[in-house]
């Protein structure tokens, strides 16, 4: 899966909320100040080569939707993090971010609670 640019994410993240949507609507979830029309019309072009989002004709316009589920994304950008800057270590990432994020006991208890809540309704 190719990685994407900021920008190209930060589209991304919006379509995923909206699960499908026009550029006008798009730029409408944005921060002001907005980009312009064109440039998010480009972005959603250049995803759409990178085989992130596709559309449907609707009127006049054009529809978008996600075709790669944001988990899924999520999960080859934090294994990329972890290869690139952690040796490969689930154990060292963790590590590092408890240690940054000066998390204390209870924080990772809860943590592993949801961990095991979720692993037992896998299951």
């Amino acid at each position: 899966m190719k990685q994407l640019t900021k920008a190209e994410e930060e589209v991304m993240q919006l379509l995923w909320e909206l699960r499908e949507g026009n550029v006008a609507a798009i730029i409408d979830k944005m921060p002001v100040p907005k980009p312009a029309y064109n440039t998010i019309s480009t972005i959603i072009r250049i995803l759409e080569n990178k085989e992130f989002v596709s559309h449907r004709k609707e009127g006049k316009g054009y529809v978008y939707f996600p075709l790669v589920k944001k988990e899924e994304y999520s999960n080859q950008s934090l294994n990329k993090l972890m290869n690139n800057y952690f040796n490969g270590s689930f154990r060292n990432m963790v590590s590092f971010f408890v240690k940054k994020n000066d998390m204390n006991i209870e924080d990772l208890e809860t943590i592993l609670k949801e961990i095991n809540k979720e692993d037992t309704s896998n299951s």
